[in-house]
């Protein structure tokens, strides 16, 4: 009788156990969606290869989770009632999958089938588990050598002691374009290792911070480059490709390298 009650308490125990949103994606995604490519790696494999590099089943999970949660309810409100939303756009295409309702590009989609419902598959506390995973996945945790971010007077001191320029890299809250670049850009590895060779980053979010040197706020993102003596080098808006964003690095670096 008592073992009989122990093993009834165990089974009731894995019933009520709490499940995790990582453990149903290992479990019931992994097979076809991979967590993490960079994204500089998936824009060359998908918009330049035609898919031959990667050869990739489905979108990756980062690719997901950014398409998610700019593209579905509203980003810039309510961060519980936009989790809700994304919540029931997860649940309703993990039962009823249609190409037409993807997030994700069609220049991305046209290498991938309908995947299959997960009718029967999936209950209600893995869908509503794998989804507070989705909203919460942070893919710059696979990011190494990640940039460090610093102060500006921080960033003049160390400009001056290493002969550096200043980037100014200026944010909003929200701004699409920002986590695009952030995405796109930012992540990847040879941007990364130019800006640490001849630069001291120093992200602003104009919505909420002040800008130094007289700095007025305007479009975002914006790239203000800063010579050590605290001259504005040049003032770049806008959102650039990785091969143009390394161009305009070559052409602060050249700048600074023409000085008298």
């Amino acid at each position: 009788m008592r073992d009989y009650l122990t093993s009834l308490l165990l089974f009731s125990s894995l019933l009520t156990a709490e499940i995790t949103g990582k453990e149903v994606y290992e479990n019931k995604c992994a097979s076809c969606h991979k967590l993490y490519i960079p994204a500089s790696e998936l824009i060359e494999n998908f918009m330049e290869q035609n898919n031959s590099i990667l050869k990739l089943d489905a979108p990756t999970i980062n690719q997901i989770v950014f398409r998610l949660k700019n593209r579905i309810g509203d980003p810039k409100g309510d961060e519980d009632i936009h989790r809700m939303e994304v919540d029931s756009f997860v649940a309703d295409y993990l039962m009823n999958p249609d190409k037409s309702k993807s997030v994700c590009l069609p220049k991305v989609l046209k290498y991938f089938k309908t995947m299959p419902s997960m009718k029967g598959k999936i209950s209600v506390d893995e869908i509503d588990a794998v989804s507070t995973f989705l909203y919460d996945y942070n893919p710059d945790e696979h990011i190494e050598k990640k940039l460090e971010f610093v102060g500006y007077t921080k960033a003049l001191e160390t400009a001056k002691k290493e002969n550096k320029i200043i980037l100014l890299k200026l944010t909003r809250e929200h701004c699409h374009f920002c986590q695009k670049m952030d995405q796109e850009v930012f992540s990847d590895t040879e941007v990364r290792e130019a800006l640490n060779k001849d630069f001291i980053v120093v992200e602003i979010d104009i919505g909420k911070e002040e800008l130094p040197l007289k700095l007025k706020k305007g479009m975002t993102p914006t790239f203000v480059f800063v010579h050590k003596d605290e001259e504005i080098m040049a003032k770049i808006p806008g959102s650039w490709s990785k091969k143009d964003f390394l161009e305009i690095l070559k052409e602060a670096v050249k700048a600074k390298g023409e000085e008298k």
